[in-house]
């Protein structure tokens, strides 16, 4: 079975109703990122990351995986395939992928803040102050903030480098070290951009880009790559 890498982000939970701090002039839910979504915006207040966060789960649990992402797990009948995605929302899973790999955290889990070892799964929409951890310290969003590293980027960049076909769907390669993924597929390796703005990239011959919003262009993709 041929290997097909997926590298996703916000633009196919976009179409789930599911917001981005980028298309609101720098303001993620009217918040700063910056007052959000760093290290020191959590020492800073974390109450507020918290609800936040809150927010941000309870929206999740109110919105449906869209025909892009069931169009993603449907191809697993075709191919060997893993999701490395840029969005914290669980929309992938539930739309039946087996094989997730989340570069940026995932919002219904929580961390220890004092070892990032421990994580937790969080029951529902609610991290409370005073939630804690087996060692005792405060649990925080299992999120990668602004300003931290990326742990699973190893296995990501692993993960890109045994590809047979690539696929980016629903990002604009702005973001990195997400966007630097498209670097270690092999030379020979098909490689599909879905997106409705073409970024201005060319790594191969082999590239083909599909100037579409993520539930029409997943459908095109698999009208190519299947039949």
């Amino acid at each position: 079975m041929k290997k097909l890498v997926i590298l996703s982000g916000a633009g196919i939970s976009a179409e789930s109703g599911i917001k981005t701090f980028r298309d609101s002039g720098g303001l993620w839910e009217n918040h700063r990122v910056e007052d959000v979504a760093t290290p020191e915006a959590w020492e800073r207040d974390p109450e507020l990351v918290q609800q936040f966060y809150n927010e941000r789960r309870k929206q999740a649990l109110d919105v449906e995986p869209n025909r892009a992402h069931r169009i993603l797990a449907e191809l697993e009948e075709y191919f060997d395939v893993t999701i490395i995605t840029q969005n914290i929302d669980p929309l992938h899973e539930r739309a039946g992928s087996s094989k997730v790999v989340h570069l940026h955290g995932e919002l219904f889990k929580s961390r220890s803040s004092s070892n990032p070892k421990l994580v937790y799964d969080i029951e529902g929409w609610e991290l409370r102050t005073g939630d804690l951890c087996a060692e005792g310290s405060q649990l925080r969003p299992h999120i990668v903030w602004f300003g931290e590293q990326v742990p699973m980027m190893a296995v990501a960049t692993e993960i890109t480098e045994e590809a047979d076909i690539f696929v980016v769907i629903g990002t604009s390669l702005a973001v990195y070290p997400a966007a630097g993924l498209v670097y270690y597929v092999k030379k020979d390796t098909p490689i599909y951009l879905i997106d409705p703005v073409q970024p201005d990239i060319t790594l191969s011959k082999n590239m083909t880009f599909i100037k579409e919003k993520a539930t029409v262009g997943a459908a095109k993709l698999f009208e190519i790559i299947v039949n």
